[in-house]
């Protein structure tokens, strides 16, 4: 998830076009992402991502990214966060509406064990409801020198401490990006 200095994931209208992305960043994250089988989304962002993704490798205009990416999209299976979607017609996506909890313990459990990466992609209301259950496992940060000073928080309303585990993947891109990627210490 891309987050300003300040802690903010999209400005206070939504606003992300202070977002750096290159193909480096774009390669990387390419990368680490292919060997997921499910991502996540709330409802907001899961419904840009349907605008785009399933047909941006057949613009004229598509990059590497777009092509790569839009594969990866159509074989992922997407769960959506969302009150007022109904979970009919909608190709390889579960739709949790209710006992958020059980719900996504369920989709956990029945990946193979759990041994790929659910990856929460945007989505700052979804992952305000994961945080307050419990459910995250790891942050992957991306913090872009900026400092928006209001905004969209990434964390907000924390009840109680979180503590993390700072592992060992952190890296800085040329674009002035740098990955902060921590472990939820269930201890």
């Amino acid at each position: 998830m891309h987050i300003s200095l300040d802690g903010f994931v999209a400005g206070p209208n939504g606003e992300m076009d202070w977002i750096k992305v290159d193909e480096e960043l774009f390669n990387y994250v390419g990368k680490r992402i292919s060997g997921g089988d499910t991502s996540l989304y709330g409802r907001v962002t899961y419904q840009m991502m349907e605008n785009y993704w399933p047909t941006a490798a057949d613009k004229p205009t598509a990059t590497k990214h777009d092509i790569e990416h839009s594969k990866w999209y159509s074989k992922v299976h997407k769960v959506v966060l969302s009150k007022t979607m109904k979970d009919t017609g909608l190709t390889n996506t579960t739709i949790i509406s209710d006992n958020l909890s059980d719900r996504f313990n369920e989709i956990k459990q029945s990946r193979n064990g759990g041994s790929k990466d659910i990856l929460l992609f945007g989505s700052p209301t979804a992952t305000h409801s994961l945080i307050q259950l419990n459910l995250i496992d790891g942050y992957w940060l991306f913090v872009n020198p900026i400092i928006l000073g209001q905004g969209i928080p990434l964390f907000k309303d924390i009840k109680d401490s979180i503590k993390l585990k700072l592992l060992q993947t952190t890296r800085q891109f040329t674009c002035g990006v740098t990955e902060l990627n921590y472990e939820v210490d269930k201890q």
